[in-house]
C-alpha cells in the first residue's frame, strides 16, 4: 500500500534537522519514494492529514540489553535502602541475578520476553535496536540469548543489530573466567556468528583494563567489530584502549575526565551517552556538550535492562538527554537518528531520503523541541515501520 502524509513539519535530517514545513511525503512498496514542499499527486495511496505535526525518520535505539529473563526488583529495594549499584555486584546480585534467570530460560522464553520489549519499543517510535547478549556467561548461554535475539527479529517488522557482550561481567564460579571467555566463548561464537561486534564491561568488579584489551585483540584478529562500556563508575584507562584498537564507540563516560573526552572526540570512536542510566542509579551524567564542542560524534541510548536503566522509551533518554547532557533538543534528534544510524551500519535509515526504508515517526506535536521540553506521557501519534502502519492515529 502507498501512504502519503501531507501538511506535515517534516524532519529530513539530511542536513541537520532540515525542516520543511508544509509538506508532504509519499510512501510507496516499504520505502520514501517522495518529499516535496508541494502537493504530490497519489491518488490511489492511503492520505494521511498531519495537520502541521512533526513527521521525522523514527529512533535508533543503539545500546541495549533488552533480552533478560526475570527481575531486579528486590535489588531495587535494596538500592532505596542506600545500597550501591558496585555493591549489589560485587555480593553477587545485579547482572549476576540476570545471570542465574537467563541460564534458567529457554531460547523461546527469551525470545517471547524480548518480543513483548521490542513491541514496546516500536509503540514509542522505536523501529531499529542494538540488542546484546552477556547475561549468560558462559559459551552454550552467550549462544543461547544470541539465538533468541535472532529468533525474535525474524517475528518483528523492525530491525536489529545484535552485539556479543561476552566480557559482561565475570562468573565467580568459574576458574580462569577471562581464559575461558577468550578461548572457548569467543572461538564458539566467531564460529556461529562471523563478524558480530563483540562487547564488553571494563568496570571495577568487572573486567579490568588488560583483560578486556586481551579480549579484543583476539575479537579483532578475527574480524570483530568492537564497543566497550567504559568509565561508568570510574575512569579506569579502557577509553584511551579502546580508541587506540578503533573501537566503533565508547560508551557510558559518566566519570570520563576532560582530556580523555576530548581524546574519544577527536577519534575515529563515536560516544554513545545513556542517560537512563543517570536517572536510575546515581545521578551522574557524561557531559555531551564538551563532547559536541570537541567535535565528537554523540548517540544517545536508553541501555534498556533490567538493572541500571529499566526504560524501552527513546522520548525518555532524549528529555534527560536535554536536561542533564548539556544538549539541544536538535542535538539529541539527531544523536538517536542519523548518528545511530551510522553506528549500526543501517545506511538506509535515519533520515528521510527517497530510497531509503520508510520508517518514520509522527509526533502529536507541531514543534520537535517539545521531545526535548515535555516528558512522560505518548509523543507519538503514528508509526510506520519499514512501510507499514503499525500504531495509528488516534
Amino acid at each position: 500500500m502507498s501512504i502519503l502524509i501531507t501538511n506535515a513539519r517534516i524532519l529530513t535530517m539530511t542536513d541537520g534537522l532540515s525542516p520543511i514545513d508544509s509538506a508532504s511525503i509519499l510512501i510507496q512498496d516499504g520505502t520514501i519514494a517522495q518529499i516535496s514542499d508541494s502537493t504530490i499527486d497519489a491518488p490511489d495511496a492511503q492520505t494521511i492529514n498531519a495537520k502541521g505535526r512533526v513527521v521525522m525518520p523514527s529512533f535508533i535505539d543503539a545500546h541495549t540489553h533488552a533480552c533478560w529473563a526475570g527481575d531486579r526488583l528486590d535489588e531495587w529495594e535494596l538500592k532505596q535502602r542506600g545500597a550501591t549499584y558496585l555493591e549489589i555486584l560485587k555480593s553477587g546480585g545485579g547482572i549476576m541475578s540476570t545471570v542465574r534467570a537467563v541460564r534458567n530460560a529457554t531460547t523461546e522464553e527469551l525470545a517471547r520476553d524480548l518480543s513483548l520489549r521490542l513491541n514496546a519499543m516500536l509503540n514509542e517510535g522505536t523501529t531499529a535496536c542494538e540488542i546484546k547478549s552477556g547475561y549468560g556467561l558462559s559459551t552454550i548461554d552467550e549462544l543461547k540469548m544470541l539465538d533468541a535475539i535472532t529468533l525474535a527479529s525474524k517475528s518483528w517488522l523492525g530491525r536489529i543489530s545484535p552485539t556479543a557482550c561476552i566480557g559482561h561481567a565475570k562468573d565467580p564460579d568459574v576458574k580462569n573466567f577471562v581464559d575461558q571467555t577468550i578461548n572457548e566463548t569467543l572461538p564458539a561464537i566467531h564460529e556461529k556468528y562471523p563478524g558480530i561486534t563483540i562487547d564488553a564491561y571494563t568496570e571495577e568488579g568487572a573486567w579490568s583494563v588488560d583483560e578486556t584489551v586481551r579480549l579484543f585483540k583476539a575479537a579483532k584478529d578475527l574480524g570483530h567489530p568492537l564497543r566497550i562500556h567504559a568509565d561508568q563508575f570510574n575512569a579506569l584507562g579502557m577509553l584511551e584502549a579502546a580508541v587506540e584498537l578503533g573501537a566503533l564507540s565508547v560508551d557510558h563516560l559518566e566519570a570520563t575526565k576532560p582530556d580523555s573526552l576530548r581524546h574519544l572526540a577527536q577519534s575515529n570512536s563515536i560516544g554513545v551517552m545513556l542517560p537512563c542510566s543517570g536517572f536510575h542509579v546515581d545521578g551522574r551524567y557524561a557531559d555531551g556538550r564538551k563532547f559536541l564542542d570537541n567535535g565528537g560524534t554523540l548517540v544517545i541510548a536508553t541501555n534498556a535492562n533490567p538493572g541500571s536503566a529499566p526504560c524501552l522509551s527513546m522520548p525518555m533518554s532524549i528529555a534527560l538527554a536535554v536536561r542533564n547532557l548539556g544538549i539541544t533538543a536538535a542535538e539529541a534528534i539527531t544523536a538517536c537518528t542519523t548518528n545511530a544510524a551510522n553506528l549500526l551500519g543501517f545506511s538506509d535509515m535515519g533520515s528521510l531520503t527517497p530510497g531509503n526504508r520508510a520508517d518514520l515517526i509522527m509526533l502529536r506535536h507541531t514543534d520537535e523541541r517539545q521531545l526535548g521540553y515535555e516528558f512522560g506521557g505518548s509523543h507519538v501519534d503514528l508509526v510506520i515501520c519499514n512501510g507499514q502502519v503499525v500504531s495509528p492515529l488516534p
